[in-house]
């Protein structure tokens, strides 16, 4: 019972108090990965120098971070979608990050220290994947990009602190206090996560119908009767705002006839995980599907392009304006405060853009409305900030200009970075945790590569054109993104997901 406790309840129904928390959890556990890949940039030169280690050495100690971040949402994906389980897998890898960042701290060489990294990020990557799971476990469709930006602010605050607090250890103390900070914070979300995580993983088909209003019943693209899995989102949206909390008395009681069928459909369908064989390449799997693919592809050039400016930024700095650690970390605020900005704004502007899109159509659900104008502007504003960034070097403008050009970068990585992941959530219903963990390991994979040839290449070209090769890619991640949209329905239906709306 422990291991995979029973959800008596349809978590779409948990008052909002007990959301609030869960978001809570959400949002600090999503912090971790950000927080711990970033809190030792500041300390970078001297891990080069204490440990006589190259640059393409210590760079891996960064770039296969990212990779094991991509790798191991696919494992905890795998296994929460396997045992229906979410709350102990997010309290067991905290443990493991935990132990992992005391090893970092004591390391005696530098590949001692790459080896801990990539068992650091596959603790810190659970969130990742089963966060996305956990919200689609709890919000119905129009909320859940609301809940997204919590869970994204949660991300991007973590790059936001991490830099800031690392130049001041790492000035003070030096840079193994780093990880030893990273040892007392994941024990204290370990704890935090055992007291206030209820486990939430909701079967499909398992709760109730709650009836519908007939404008959506009536959907234009759906040809079949409605499914327990497709028919709860308007009723459980309408109502979760208008009280703070459900009672089951106020659903519709089903016939029992129709409940012991979808019982027993459910039961044949789902039968005790332990009996199957889990399979972590499934979730892989799902970026065989075209409009998967092309999302998680465009998703993972925008964010590479982030991470890549990330890594390359303390040598910059060092070269550009002599910046010690301390300096070096505080440089990091403005792009911390655009990724809080911009994960706010397309939470809020996704969820009430779908709604409208919804009401135009006469409540009818598309999933591609999830793809709204909000995410556009993103896609100029990234290679804006990124040339801004490349050639204020460059020009050896004031360091404010880079810092400006970086933050603008994260604003609009935040847009389309939401609207991409919560659009993968809704497209495969039940999926949530597998499909985010598939497209994290190509977003992942991205920042990876990206990060390891940047520095190399801005020695060969300089600043200013690898500025240019980065906002060329994400013209293609521009392309994706419009082809889904235009297109996306045909290529769902095509790979078997066309009726997909809650």
């Amino acid at each position: 019972m422990a291991f995979r406790p029973p959800v008596p309840h349809d978590p779409r129904l948990f008052s909002k108090s007990r959301k609030r928390w869960i978001l809570a959890c959400l949002a600090l556990g999503s912090s971790l990965n950000g927080f711990c890949s970033t809190i030792y940039f500041p300390g970078i030169p001297d891990i080069t120098e204490q440990f006589g280690a190259s640059d393409i050495e210590v760079t891996l100690t960064t770039s296969l971070f990212m990779l094991f971040g991509g790798i191991g949402p696919i494992l905890w994906a795998s296994m929460s979608d396997h045992y229906h389980i979410r709350r102990f897998l997010y309290l067991n890898s905290l443990l493991i990050f935990s132990v992992a960042s005391i090893g970092c701290a004591i390391s005696v060489n530098v590949y001692m220290l790459l080896v801990l990294r990539c068992i650091q990020s596959i603790g810190t990557s659970v969130t990742i994947s089963v966060g996305a799971g956990t919200i689609s476990d709890c919000w119905s469709i129009t909320e859940r990009g609301a809940a997204f930006s919590v869970l994204f602010v949660g991300q991007f605050f973590g790059p936001l602190i991490g830099p800031v607090l690392g130049g001041g250890l790492t000035t003070l103390l030096g840079w193994r206090s780093t990880f030893w900070f990273c040892t007392g914070y994941g024990l204290f979300l370990f704890f935090f996560l055992f007291t206030f995580l209820p486990e939430t993983y909701r079967v499909e088909g398992k709760f109730p119908d709650i009836k519908l209003p007939s404008s959506i019943s009536n959907n234009r693209y759906s040809s079949d009767p409605p499914t327990a899995a497709s028919n709860m989102t308007a009723t459980i949206d309408n109502n979760n705002r208008n009280s703070d909390s459900y009672h089951y008395a106020t659903m519709e009681e089903p016939d029992n006839s129709s409940t012991d069928i979808s019982e027993n459909n459910n039961n044949s369908k789902q039968s005790d995980p332990a009996q199957q064989r889990m399979n972590p390449f499934a979730s892989v799997l799902l970026l065989r599907h075209l409009f998967i693919f092309m999302i998680a592809l465009g998703t993972g050039i925008i964010f590479g392009t982030m991470f890549t400016i990330e890594t390359v930024i303390p040598s910059f700095y060092e070269t550009a304006y002599g910046f010690e650690s301390w300096e070096t970390g505080l440089s990091y605020l403005g792009a911390g405060i655009g990724n809080l900005l911009g994960s706010i704004v397309s939470g809020w502007f996704s969820d009430h853009l779908i709604k409208r899109a919804r009401e135009k159509r006469g409540g009818t659900a598309l999933t591609e409305d999830r793809l709204t104008m909000n995410t556009w502007p993103g896609f100029v504003l990234v290679p804006l900030g990124v040339l801004i960034f490349g050639w204020s070097l460059v020009a050896h403008f004031t360091v404010w200009v880079s810092i400006i050009g970086f933050a603008v970068v994260c604003f609009g990585m935040s847009q389309v970075y939401t609207a991409g992941s919560a659009y993968l959530v809704d497209a495969l219903p039940g999926k949530g945790a597998s499909v985010t963990g598939a497209s994290n390991l190509m977003r992942m994979s991205m920042a990876c590569v990206l990060s390891l040839i940047a520095q190399p290449l801005a020695d060969s070209i300089g600043p200013g054109f690898l500025s240019v090769v980065l906002a060329g890619f994400n013209v293609l991640a521009i392309a994706l993104f419009l082809l889904v949209k235009l297109k996306g329905q045909s290529m769902r239906e095509r790979a078997g997901y066309g009726k997909n709306y809650e």
